[in-house]
């Protein structure tokens, strides 16, 4: 604790000396609005937030919640990004700035501008880029983070995987999405009877408000505690197996539009609206069979290394040489190596997206320049194509990611929640 007071009183002597040069200089003052930890939020921090969520609830077409509810949703939200940055920190999570240009260099592309007109795009916009890059470095951070301590401890069983596709014959919904919209009224571990009450009664008027038709999204973005509240509390489209176990058996009588009743859990009260269903069948695909080398990059093996080394190998095999004995002997892929870099028929969705980029792009036959994916650089060939029945396949490889997405949400809800009644966080009202 003494350690935190010292910190604190350094932030405030720094602030101070901030205070009384912005005053000279006519500059509007900033000041501390939060307390976290041995950190702190400065009003600067929340009001640039604030423009950037204003800005995109408004393009999305999301009535604006009240002032002072959007205020506290975003101040909420960035004590929440502020606690898992701290505790990658602590663990040693670090994005250096050759992933963080890879990264925004593939945001350019996926928007179809170059670097400079991405830039300028953000500058026009009000938006630094200096901002952005730390942003997304922090999106990374916390991306890492989750996968190190929530993600990577989730497994499914193929027990469950056919428990959810019988469940799913079984009540006729093999083919259906749903799309809900959710509001949680948040109460903390070990909530007393009187908080547990209090939050009941928020939730109570928030449903009947929503029943005399005030907009859902509006509310959730004023009151919700969900992660999706800045984004109305839209859960997107997911498969029955997706949705969280709490809320299936509610869905089942619902009809779009519905609104829920109170659905109590450990985290807090819930209200949930089917927003709309749909069905897909397309089950038919095109599979490709493929072959590649991978020359992975580390402290010896740079990327000029990599990418010269597989240019001197496809001048090889353009030249004659077997492309499977090249890649039992060089293929830093050693799974696929030992099959001549035979990658097998894979469907669409099975490789990361870089790879199937430039392998779509490609002809049977035809080999392709190096390029450079999150495991380093390979070139590929593609060897056939097939039009595919993977009914079985896909229901499996669905069913499976979905029950892991649904295990990982509520995991990191309880995760967030006990990272937060764990912290110190302190509020700073204009008076403190």
């Amino acid at each position: 604790m003494q350690i935190l007071t010292r910190l604190l009183l350094l932030v405030w002597a720094v602030l101070l000396l901030s205070v009384a040069n912005g005053a000279r200089a006519g500059v509007p003052l900033d000041r501390i609005i939060a307390i976290v930890n041995s950190d702190v939020i400065m009003l600067s921090e929340l009001e640039e937030k604030l423009r950037t969520v204003r800005s995109q609830m408004e393009q999305q077409g999301t009535q604006l919640p009240p002032a002072e509810a959007l205020e506290k949703q975003v101040l909420d939200r960035l004590i929440q990004n502020r606690l898992q940055l701290q505790m990658a920190s602590q663990t040693g999570i670090r994005v250096d700035d050759e992933t963080l240009n890879r990264t925004i260099s593939n945001i350019a592309a996926e928007n179809k501008v170059t670097l400079t007109q991405f830039r300028d795009i953000l500058e026009k916009d009000g938006y630094s880029y200096e901002q952005f890059r730390e942003d997304i470095r922090n999106e990374i951070t916390i991306s890492r983070l989750r996968q190190r301590q929530v993600e990577n401890r989730i497994t499914v069983t193929d027990q469950e995987i056919d428990n959810y596709l019988a469940t799913q014959e079984h009540q006729g919904n093999v083919e259906t999405e749903i799309r809900l919209a959710h509001i949680l009224i948040a109460t903390p571990d070990a909530a007393s009877p009187e908080e547990i009450e209090q939050a009941r009664l928020v939730a109570d008027k928030a449903r009947e408000d929503l029943k005399k038709g005030q907009d859902f999204a509006q509310m959730a973005a004023s009151i919700s505690d969900g992660q999706q509240a800045l984004e109305g509390g839209d859960l997107g489209w997911r498969k029955l197996e997706q949705i969280p176990v709490l809320f299936a058996e509610y869905i089942t009588d619902m009809k779009p539009g519905d609104i829920s009743e109170l659905i109590q859990s450990p985290s807090g009260f819930h209200i949930i609206k089917l927003v709309d269903i749909r069905s897909s069948d397309k089950l038919i695909v095109q599979q490709t069979q493929a072959r590649h080398i991978l020359i992975r990059t580390d402290e010896l093996t740079t990327a000029d290394i990599a990418r010269t080394k597989l240019e001197q190998l496809k001048l090889r095999i353009d030249g004659g040489d077997d492309f499977a004995a090249l890649a039992k002997a060089h293929s830093g892929d050693s799974v696929s190596a030992i099959a001549g870099g035979d990658l097998g028929w894979v469907n669409p969705g099975d490789l990361v997206p870089q790879f199937e980029t430039v392998m779509n792009a490609l002809k049977p036959g035809e080999i392709s320049e190096p390029f450079e994916t999150d495991f380093g650089w390979h070139i590929v060939q593609v060897l056939e194509r097939r039009e595919h029945d993977s009914t079985e396949t896909i229901k499996r490889t669905k069913a499976r990611e979905a029950i892991r997405n649904r295990k990982i949400n509520e995991a990191v809800q309880t995760w967030l929640r006990q990272m937060r009644d764990e912290a110190y966080v302190e509020y700073r009202t204009e008076g403190d």
